[in-house]
């Protein structure tokens, strides 16, 4: 029986999180390998190549929901936006020069967030979106979704979260949205 009350989602920095890898990978893969994203092996490889260097950042943060035995069912994790980062104007300006500049102080990068199909519609993509959110120190959050990923779309949008524009986030990848989440306490 699937009881979400039992479950435990736990914050993790950087170092817990690359600890935890394997876990992250299982997530990632098992939720990543269904349409629209249809990832391979090959995909979840270079994911997590990229992974390693996101949780050597001083603002990393990772949050990790596992059933009462350990198995790991959803993962979240994301860093504040460096000034420079991408994605703001891909393929045409989404943001002013003030947000793009504010962007290493303001915006916080939610990079990936994946609940595994069998536990899906029970609240846990939003307890792990709390979880990694909760007492961070930025005034929006950006993030990118496939525009077929109905079920993420309509979770995004319940939370508060607005299309501000399209990006390829990577080269090759398919035309995502950009979505926005202005947070209630922005940093001074």
């Amino acid at each position: 029986m699937r009881r979400p009350e039992a479950l435990t989602v736990t914050r993790l920095d950087g170092p817990a999180a690359e600890r935890a890898e394997a876990d992250f990978t299982l997530v990632y893969a098992d939720a990543f390998a269904e349409p629209p994203y249809c990832e391979t092996e090959h995909h979840v490889a270079a994911t997590f190549q990229r992974f390693r260097s996101h949780t050597r950042k001083r603002t990393f943060r990772a949050a990790l929901a596992r059933t009462p035995d350990g198995t790991p069912i959803g993962m979240t994790y994301g860093s504040i936006l460096e000034p420079q980062t991408s994605g703001w104007d891909s393929p045409g300006p989404l943001a002013s020069d003030d947000i793009r500049r504010a962007a290493g102080r303001h915006t916080f990068g939610l990079m990936e967030l994946a609940v595994r199909l069998p536990w899906r519609g029970l609240g846990i993509a939003r307890r792990l979106h709390e979880t990694l959110l909760d007492g961070v120190e930025a005034g929006r959050v950006r993030l990118h979704v496939h525009p077929a990923s109905e079920a993420a779309q309509a979770a995004y949008r319940s939370w508060g979260y607005r299309k501000v524009g399209d990006a390829r986030p990577w080269t090759g990848a398919d035309l995502h949205d950009v979505m926005v989440l202005n947070l209630p306490h922005p940093p001074a």
